[in-house]
């Protein structure tokens, strides 16, 4: 592909991407909408959201109005056709085109990136790994500020919750992130968490989990069981879409397993809201598929 329409391919997946929830995602939000009492300020919440959404995907439209950190994660075999400055340049045509609304600070002078790019965003990792989110060699997240600000990272042992070095531990912190979330983060979220690495890879590798699909599970036994008890956990707590009460304060738990060093022993946890815009987009072989 010429960088042209590299640029253009990229410009088109932020479009898409802002505007329209994945599937998996919209499912699960409807299926949370039946499990909530009828007339409740939970279904009524979730009812809004879900029509927000089917109005921004008809006018292809931002569907929330912080669009959020632009994550992309590329294939590593693209690092030399997916440059940075393409992908500056697709996000800088995308805000042109109003996809995205300016989003970008500079921390020192408090000046405004219009094109929201520069001084490190977008955020672009290239990698190794396969996307579970699908078969694309480019996946995009936009991961907003309310959910970036409830993330949190946990290192073991913490007297305060109790939390030894083992997988109660880190249950213990998985759930002491969403009790503190409470309806900051705009519930109902789902969570992505790495047990272990440095406190840098922690948080890749924890964003990283969020472009798994709603209801999959890790292919390890001990993290997948506790993925599942984690969910029926956090929902039991009554917090609630958007911390009104009801019965999903998440829609998913996803966890990754990862080396680390004797002295250290971190738990990472990456909240997203309902609004979990991620999109991955097939670009190596000229064409252009989404997932």
């Amino acid at each position: 592909m010429r960088k042209k329409e590299i640029i253009e391919t990229l410009a088109a997946l932020v479009a898409e991407t802002s505007s329209k929830l994945p599937d998996d995602v919209a499912g699960a939000l409807r299926r949370a909408k039946r499990r909530e009492e009828p007339g409740s300020p939970a279904a009524a919440v979730l009812a809004t959201i879900l029509g927000n959404c089917s109005l921004a995907a008809k006018n292809t439209t931002p569907l929330c109005q912080d669009t959020g950190t632009l994550t992309f994660f590329v294939s590593s075999s693209l690092r030399r056709i997916v440059t940075r400055e393409a992908v500056e340049d697709a996000v800088a045509l995308a805000t042109e085109r109003g996809a995205l609304r300016r989003n970008c600070i500079d921390s020192v002078t408090g000046v405004s990136r219009d094109a929201n790019s520069g001084g490190g965003f977008p955020v672009v990792h290239y990698t190794d790994d396969g996307f579970p989110a699908g078969e694309g060699d480019v996946a995009l997240l936009l991961k907003g500020g309310g959910s970036e600000n409830m993330s949190r990272q946990y290192s073991l042992p913490d007297e305060t919750l109790g939390a030894g070095r083992d997988l109660d531990g880190v249950r213990r912190c998985v759930l002491d992130a969403a009790f503190k979330a409470q309806g900051f983060g705009c519930a109902p979220g789902i969570l992505g968490v790495a047990v272990g690495g440095d406190r840098a890879l922690g948080y890749e590798t924890a964003k990283l989990q969020l472009l798994r699909p709603v209801g999959s599970r890790s292919p390890d036994r001990a993290l997948a069981a506790m993925e599942k008890r984690l969910v029926e956990e956090i929902n039991s707590l009554g917090i609630g879409p958007m911390g009104l009460g009801g019965r999903t304060t998440v829609l998913d738990v996803k966890i990754a397993g990862l080396s680390r060093l004797p002295a250290s022993f971190f738990v990472t946890v990456a909240y997203m809201c309902w609004a979990l815009r991620r999109r991955s987009v097939h670009i190596g072989g000229g064409r252009r598929a989404w997932k």
